[in-house]
């Protein structure tokens, strides 16, 4: 089973940029569609980003589509999110998810078999 660490989290004012990591060990790495979410207080987990075992094929929540782009690097083991113009409805903790491959591009939580630890994203306005 695979492992993973994101990092990347932080403060940072209304409008800059931030860009999550998500390192994986264990098991092959490309076995897996790969995808973020977050957690603001209160709030139930919500599906932010996936991308294609290849990184070919990507998905997006309403709520980020031109301003997040999830990337991987299956070389490195990594999977990134880029995340622009970020606002206060951003702030969250932010978690990276695997999922076996063959799940597609799934935005269903309870799909993922594994999660980081979660990092904070804190957006002042």
């Amino acid at each position: 089973q695979v492992q993973l660490v994101e990092s990347g989290g932080g403060l940072v004012p209304a409008g800059d940029s931030l860009r999550l990591s998500c390192a994986a060990s264990g098991r092959t790495f490309s076995s897996y569609t790969m995808g973020w979410f977050r957690q603001a207080p209160g709030k139930e987990r919500e599906f932010i980003a996936a991308v294609s075992w290849t990184g070919g094929r990507t998905s997006y929540a309403d709520s980020v589509k031109g301003r997040f782009t999830i990337s991987r690097d299956n070389a490195k083991n990594t999977v990134f999110l880029q995340m622009n113009s970020l606002n206060s409805e951003d702030t969250a903790v932010y978690y990276c998810a695997a999922t076996p491959r063959f799940r597609s591009l799934t935005t269903m939580a309870s799909a993922y078999d594994t999660w980081g630890q979660g990092t904070q994203v804190t957006v002042s306005s």
